[in-house]
């Protein structure tokens, strides 16, 4: 086959030729927009699972979608280290933008950079007496407008924020349309943003304000949201993001090959599908290797036969041993742990479908090492910020990448 005309896209964020199996969630957020375009009253929405569904490419796809609509836009990846005031300035700063040339006030535009750039200049005191940012924290965000006074600078970020989306989203009310900040790896912001972002989204929604946040995270989303405001879980509309069932796993295969005049077999697919567990990642993975190997079509069993140790072997390094590499002997240590204990029932780590690792409760972890689990709270504790594992349940720990479990079994200690 020829590997020019290779249609699958393995890659971070990149979407696949067929995006397979997210139709409801489509058909959700058109909903969601088209009430809104109607002064109907909406929630925020949060896109939440494990890494390797797609959460990227379909908060991606929803963006597209908003575009399509005239929206204002912008979107952000939240990082540990950052506070959100900078890149949801940068994002609502590119959403205005897009609506600018459809308002008939350029004075009204003016008045909210003002808003934006007095935001994202007001660096949060961080310690006892500090009422300014130091000169390294300082940034110009591009805006020619002078920065105003009074409104979303107080240096409270939830007070500001709350100040700042209300703006925004009167702006969005006089061009007559909406506008939709997307968050990815939510999950990694800081308590105190992702406070202020929960009372922003309060308050937006009792005023039924055409803004709405659309995030993406890992599964223990809704748990930080809910440690945050505890009214969180009636603020949002939450859909899990999961691996494909067959049928659109095969759709996810089959279309880009029909495109290209390649067929396969039933047993090829079969083999794909026990090989990729559904997961979109490996499915382009998988569909990638077996095509540069396969002769000629229709595409056969052994043509994926062949091809899988190669798909294997670039998952190995790309997708498990970049992660398995950030973490200390201490963590590594744990997730070793982990990983033999996250068998299901009846499973010794080598049947073909071993790809459901299970919650694991802590405890159980700290007797298999013999340990006290105290002891392993800091291994712990990193493993989660490094975005290796999530606790989705209060004393139980799982991989926060599908498959990496049985990575793990096969290495050596």
């Amino acid at each position: 086959m020829d590997p020019v005309r290779n249609p699958y896209a393995p890659g971070a964020g990149q979407r696949p030729p067929e995006l397979a199996g997210r139709g409801r969630e489509l058909d959700v957020f058109d909903i969601v927009l088209e009430r809104i375009a109607r002064g109907r009253p909406e929630r925020s929405l949060m896109l939440t699972g494990l890494r390797g569904v797609g959460k990227t490419v379909l908060l991606n796809t929803l963006r597209s979608q908003a575009i399509g609509r005239l929206w204002g836009t912008g979107k952000i990846e939240a990082r540990p280290d950052q506070s959100l005031r900078r890149p949801v300035a940068a994002a609502l700063h590119m959403a205005i933008r897009e609506l600018a040339p459809h308002h008939r006030a350029p004075e009204r535009i003016d008045a909210f950079l003002g808003v934006l750039k007095a935001f994202a200049q007001r660096a949060t005191p961080t310690g006892r007496g500090s009422t300014a940012p130091k000169l390294r924290d300082r940034w110009q965000p591009g805006i020619d407008v002078p920065a105003s006074s009074g409104r979303a600078d107080s240096g409270d970020i939830e007070i500001d924020l709350v100040e700042l989306l209300s703006d925004a989203a009167s702006v969005a009310t006089d061009v007559g349309t909406g506008i939709a900040v997307f968050i990815d790896e939510m999950q990694d912001l800081g308590p105190e943003d992702i406070s202020a972002l929960c009372a922003a989204c309060h308050e937006l929604s009792q005023l039924g304000a055409p803004l709405i946040v659309v995030g993406a995270g890992l599964p223990h989303l809704p748990a930080v949201l809910s440690a945050a405001k505890s009214y969180s879980e009636r603020l949002y509309r939450y859909q899990r993001i999961d691996r494909l069932d067959r049928l659109a796993a095969d759709q996810a295969l089959c279309a880009p090959a029909g495109r290209e005049d390649v067929e396969y077999e039933p047993k090829a697919l079969d083999l794909l599908y026990e090989k990729s567990g559904g997961y979109p990642y490996f499915v382009q993975a998988y569909g990638k290797a077996t095509w540069d190997h396969a002769p000629r079509s229709p595409i056969t069993a052994a043509d994926v036969r062949v091809a899988a140790p190669e798909a294997e072997a670039e998952l190995a390094v790309g997708f498990f041993g970049s992660r398995f590499e950030r973490a200390t002997p201490a963590e590594r240590e744990y997730m070793r742990a982990m990983a033999t204990l996250s068998l299901p029932d009846g499973t010794d780590g080598t049947a073909a479908r071993d790809d459901m690792d299970l919650a694991v409760p802590t405890a159980d972890i700290a007797r298999s090492l013999g340990r006290k689990p105290a002891s392993l709270s800091p291994a712990r504790d990193a493993l989660i910020k490094k975005g290796l594992i999530y606790s989705g349940e209060r004393g139980t720990v799982a991989f926060t990448v599908p498959h990496f479990g049985r990575y793990l079994r096969t290495q050596p200690a």
